[in-house]
């Protein structure tokens, strides 16, 4: 491709320059060139020749449709992206926006003006865009945007964070007035992403993106910068960007099982909203509240649980169980499992669960740990600051006060604990 030389960049390149995906008319001219049927297109030879196969097509609708319009917008260019003559280009930087970890070749053609402009910008994070000018470029802004690092462990949050890269570079294109946009491959050797799973992400987070913006898009370029990420383009672009039927159908049996939701991210299952449909039952007539109320008594009206029961399911309701009834019901277990071993019983109490204690052995148990108490110096208990009396009740009782942040059961003796209360009585 010719183009306009400039002082940093070594040629420019208008979009009318470069091929647009949409370009029917030169494929299908090409394709039968010299009557010979196998000449393909030089521009985008078809990637999907292959044996039919409706029988297996049969019924399944596709999930990326033809659409010309769109198409219209997609091109393919061999290149650096700040040679084209476009409003914006995007460079893969990391989180700092340092010149070193830049698409290589940037900064140099667009001047020192943009790394102090970068420096000013507090850096960004994965998955995020920033915008500066764009200095000596032909391009009017820099679209700057951190990919992923990629680990097959937690490849699911690779493709989601790459998959935001690029819809934050198009929003941030629409929310600058700005139209078309020319993008590389927004990953690097060091970061360890796969290149034809990266395209993938790329491809089909354009796609969708301009099915809901397509009016505030003119064109997208996606560049590549290797003979190898240029032949990954061409075979994946019919996939997300069918030019014709016969693109779309093929493309149903070679699409990958998951293509994302409605933003091009890839589908948790874990994370899906599960919604039960309510249950098909007869709806009693709900019990009404007495005609004549007073004031005082309007808000302790309650709707008749029945009437909620019929509703709900019982497996959602044992989520909802009292907090304090779990608890109970657990700590029963717990108890049941040990043998019966409680507290109380360590301490000589006897089993809480039991019948009462007269008044003659409630006086009886409390004589005996007084006595017990003020025969033991529990002078350890007291430096712990663990208890306090602050004072009494409407009553005359004494009132026992516990910190809570000092009770450290690992560095206390349960049962001298209780004596120490005891004695403070």
């Amino acid at each position: 491709m010719g183009g306009v030389p400039t002082d940093n960049v070594d040629f420019v390149v208008t979009l009318d320059q470069v091929p647009r995906w949409s370009d029917a008319e030169s494929r299908s001219s090409l394709e039968y060139e010299n009557g010979d049927p196998s000449f393909s297109n030089s521009f985008f030879p078809d990637p999907l020749k292959s044996p039919e196969e409706e029988s297996s097509r049969n019924g399944m609708v596709s999930r990326f449709p033809v659409d010309h319009e769109i198409n219209s917008k997609i091109y393919l260019w061999r290149g650096q992206p700040w040679n084209l003559e476009v409003d914006a280009v995007v460079n893969s930087t990391n989180e700092n926006l340092e010149e070193a970890h830049s698409s290589p070749g940037l900064h140099a053609a667009a001047g020192p003006g943009l790394a102090e402009e970068c420096a000013t910008l507090g850096g960004c994070r994965t998955g995020m865009a920033k915008v500066t000018n764009a200095y000596d470029l032909p391009a009017r802004r820099v679209i700057h945007t951190v990919g992923p690092k990629y680990a097959v462990k937690y490849h699911t949050a690779a493709e989601n964070a790459l998959s935001h890269c690029y819809r934050s570079c198009l929003e941030l294109l629409i929310e600058n007035g700005l139209r078309s946009i020319a993008m590389g491959c927004i990953y690097t050797e060091a970061k360890n992403y796969p290149r034809e799973p990266a395209a993938h992400v790329a491809i089909r987070t354009v796609r969708r993106l301009l099915e809901k913006q397509k009016d505030e898009i003119t064109a997208v370029v996606f560049c590549t910068g290797t003979s190898s990420d240029t032949e990954i383009y061409k075979r994946l672009l019919p996939l997300y960007f069918p030019r014709d039927k016969h693109e779309e159908e093929v493309a149903i049996s070679k699409l990958p099982a998951d293509v994302g939701d409605e933003n091009g991210e890839t589908i948790i299952d874990e994370r899906k909203i599960r919604i039960k449909p309510l249950p098909k039952k007869a709806n009693p007539k709900p019990s009404e509240a007495p005609d004549e109320l007073p004031v005082s008594d309007v808000g302790l009206v309650r709707r008749n649980s029945s009437y909620l029961d019929t509703y709900l399911d019982p497996a959602f309701m044992s989520l909802i169980k009292d907090p304090d009834q779990r608890r109970q019901e657990q700590w029963e277990k717990t108890s049941q499992a040990q043998g019966g071993w409680n507290c109380a019983k360590l301490l000589g109490f006897g089993d809480l669960g039991g019948p009462p204690l007269s008044a003659a052995e409630e006086y009886s148990l409390h004589s005996r740990y007084i006595s017990k108490a003020n025969s033991l110096n529990l002078s350890e208990i007291a430096e712990m600051k663990i208890v306090y009396r602050g004072g009494v009740d409407s009553e005359g009782r004494p009132v026992m006060v516990v910190v809570g942040a000092h009770f450290l059961l690992r560095c206390l003796e349960l049962e001298r604990f209780v004596l120490y209360v005891i004695s403070g009585i």
